[in-house]
């Protein structure tokens, strides 16, 4: 059963976003209390964080998902949001689990994989989202997570076949989604990257100046 389904994936991510079979997730919920502002419209190299994102994963994947909850009307400030489809959580205050959840049930039926990324990682690259889900095409979907690792150290997005799904979905509200990750840490892929992004945690003022001050030193370069 492999073979085929390597095959008729590879097909797929050449042929085009709208038909590859993985659905691109970010989850936007949050309060943003450490940031003081909506961390979704904080601008990086000229786009929110969440419309780059946005772009980053129609590029590369089927469909997107947003999940909003705090305050749904950043939609409105949008410029992609036409490129997404938009879930509301409204147990936001539960945290990130309680979104994910929330927007597990709201991507489309039939996706063979979901990528996620919090919108805190504005600076991860295309080529990252783009060698995840290429690495899962190519495997056949033998992987059950694709995670991104730079310099040793794991990051976002994080790729994961649908098939583990419900396995989320079952998690308690005071669970983490890292409890699944352990779980099936024996059919995880790693692709090493050139990709600082998928380290950079952009959840306060401090870490988004440092953000700012090393894509302008990266551009004097």
């Amino acid at each position: 059963m492999a073979q085929p389904l390597k095959v008729g994936l590879r097909q797929r991510i050449h042929a085009g976003p709208a038909e590859v079979n993985v659905a691109g997730l970010i989850l936007a919920g949050g309060a943003s209390r450490r940031m003081g502002s909506p961390k979704a419209l904080l601008e990086f190299h000229g786009e929110t964080f969440l419309d780059r994102l946005i772009g980053i994963f129609a590029r590369n994947c089927g469909s997107v998902t947003v999940v909003l909850g705090h305050d749904p009307s950043i939609r409105h400030s949008l410029r992609r949001a036409n490129e997404a489809q938009f879930a509301v959580n409204s147990d936001f205050e539960l945290g990130q689990l309680s979104s994910l959840q929330c927007g597990l049930r709201a991507v489309p039926a039939g996706s063979g994989a979901v990528v996620f990324t919090p919108v805190d990682y504005p600076s991860i690259a295309a080529d990252t989202v783009h060698r995840l889900v290429q690495a899962w095409c190519e495997d056949g979907g033998e992987s059950l997570f694709v995670i991104p690792r730079h310099e040793g150290r794991r990051g976002h997005p994080v790729l994961f076949a649908s098939s583990v799904t419900h396995e989320f979905l079952e998690l308690p509200s005071d669970a983490e989604a890292r409890t699944v990750v352990r779980k099936n840490i024996h059919r995880t892929r790693y692709v090493d990257v050139q990709d600082a992004g998928i380290l950079r945690d952009i959840d306060d003022p401090h870490a988004y100046v440092k953000l700012l001050k090393t894509a302008s030193e990266a551009q004097v370069k």
